[in-house]
């Protein structure tokens, strides 16, 4: 019989020590779990599940607590800011990736990776004394004059512009997401095989048809990859958009309306929660945005896990 070689010991030590950091991973998601579901179980007890969602009520001296007003400001901002983000990350991307000269696409691409690096109370703080009273004075005003007498799209742009509302929010959204946006997707671009783009130049086509009828499609999946993970930062951005969205827990159309999101929610009211049922509510807004993030991310992982699988086969 032959003897069964023994693993060497580094080989074990390596196996635990992997074993024990990826257990550690799951434990640290778990009990976070375990810990915003124990503080928030009063505000779920007494609210439920479904009239806490869709209650607009955030009334803390009445103890009256819903997530409805601050899951719509989550949703406006987030959507809002990857419809403004994602048209000029990609045109980033394809300008980096078939139209740079090739002196240029190093210095531009450190400097749209060095966006994803700059703290978000920076561009709070840009956003509040430099973004705002811009948007107040100029692009609002503009806006308003232009498409407020539009039917039903008029609705957007009511109000008086002040600069700090969702419009602004998500606009400063927008420009902290645009860096996760381009890099993936110019990664992703780069992957299209040379051969591919050579020959279709063969076949008399021009720059601009390699790039929508070849690069595009191949590289479809990865950049729908990096604009789900730009979502999930942008649903758990909080100190950039607390200096320029206001805390006005409303459900309203105009983009030019002060709001709340659930991480400005958590951040302006963590430290005033003087009662228990107040302090469990903010855990319950918590414990929403912790699935929210944890769902987003898990599908973003997917698609570029597919996206990888394509490009090997």
């Amino acid at each position: 019989m032959k003897k069964v070689s023994k693993l060497p010991v580094s080989d074990i030590a390596f196996g635990i020590i992997s074993f024990s950091a990826s257990f550690l991973v799951l434990t640290l998601i778990f009990s976070t779990i375990f810990v915003l579901y124990n503080e928030s179980s009063l505000a779920i007890y007494k609210f439920g599940i479904l009239n806490f969602i869709f209650n607009i009520d955030w009334d803390p001296v009445n103890e009256i607590f819903g997530a409805a007003a601050s899951l719509y400001g989550t949703f406006v901002t987030t959507v809002l800011s990857l419809t403004l983000a994602i048209p000029v990350a990609l045109g980033i991307a394809i300008f980096l990736t078939e139209v740079s000269p090739h002196l240029l696409k190093t210095p531009i691409g450190i400097a749209i990776e060095m966006l994803a690096a700059i703290p978000s109370i920076i561009y709070g703080m840009w956003g509040l004394f430099t973004l705002a009273p811009i948007m107040a004075h100029y692009i609002e005003p503009f806006l308003q004059n232009t498409f407020g007498y539009i039917p039903i799209i008029g609705k957007l742009f009511e109000g008086e512009p002040q600069g700090i509302d969702l419009f602004t929010a998500s606009v400063v959204l927008s420009i902290m997401i645009i860096p996760f946006i381009a890099s993936i997707a110019r990664d992703s671009l780069n992957l299209t095989p040379n051969i591919m783009k050579e020959s279709a130049y063969a076949l008399g086509a021009t720059k601009w048809d390699v790039v929508k009828d070849i690069m595009i499609p191949y590289a479809k999946l990865g950049i729908y990859g990096g604009v789900v993970l730009a979502l999930g930062r942008a649903l758990g951005e909080t100190m950039a958009v607390a200096f320029v969205l206001g805390n006005n827990h409303q459900i309203t159309p105009s983009l030019f309306e002060a709001a709340a999101t659930i991480t400005v929610t958590l951040a302006n009211e963590f430290t005033e929660a003087d009662t228990d049922i107040y302090l469990s509510s903010l855990f319950y807004l918590a414990l929403i945005l912790f699935v929210l993030s944890f769902v987003i991310l898990a599908i973003a992982k997917f698609f570029l896990l597919k996206a990888e699988r394509g490009y090997s086969r």
